[in-house]
């Protein structure tokens, strides 16, 4: 199963120029971690460039092997010859919370449904080789409860894998709050499961 607690994501807004037969294609890239954001850049992008004769655009505004918010739209262009097109350079790349807009402006000579997609594809493609990214790690909140004896090794053992306590509670028995990789809940539960002989308690604190 793919690692989807780190992924990539644009680190800063970048805009490449192309010109094909005449047409020139801004690609403009950014980050955006939700569908508003993605708007918002998609009437910016329409904004500086009132006079293009098309804003295609697609986004995946969430992690990148998740379908929550992912959009896109050709704006004009023939069905299917842009917006999807961009979506799959997107979606090649493996780069999540990202949004391309691609303003167009007609040079006069017709480029067809198979010129327009590659046309799209390379105008995506070209800057997304420009980007600049930064890896975001997602993380949820748990807490384990165990015996008091089992303190130190638990301790330890969370320590050996650069997990922080963010808070420790002493009721009945010992409760750790803790911030880690959605990877790692799995193997942690397991581990102190065995630490402790089964007689622990892993809860993730959005549930409770």
């Amino acid at each position: 199963m793919s690692d989807t607690s780190r992924y990539s994501v644009p680190a800063e807004a970048i805009e490449v120029e192309t010109e094909i037969k005449r047409s020139r294609f801004i690609a403009h890239i950014a980050h955006c971690s939700n569908s508003n954001e993605a708007f918002e850049i998609i009437k910016q992008a329409e904004n500086r460039y009132p006079d293009a004769r098309h804003h295609c655009w697609a986004f995946i505004a969430c992690p990148p092997l998740s379908a929550s918010s992912v959009r896109f739209s050709d704006s004009g262009e023939p069905s299917g010859t842009a917006g999807k097109p961009i979506l799959n350079v997107l979606q090649y790349s493996h780069y999540g919370e990202i949004i391309c807009v691609v303003s167009r402006y007609f040079g006069g000579i017709k480029l067809g449904a198979g010129g327009l997609v590659r046309a799209y594809s390379n105008s995506t493609q070209s800057a997304l080789e420009k980007l600049s990214v930064k890896e975001i790690v997602e993380v949820l909140p748990i807490q384990i409860q165990f015996p008091y004896p089992f303190e130190s090794s638990i301790r330890h053992y969370l320590g050996s894998i650069d997990i922080v306590i963010n808070q420790a509670i002493y009721q009945e028995q010992v409760i750790f709050q803790l911030s880690v990789e959605k990877i790692l809940i799995e193997q942690i539960e397991q581990h102190t499961r065995n630490l402790c002989k089964g007689d622990i308690l892993l809860t993730k604190l959005d549930d409770i």
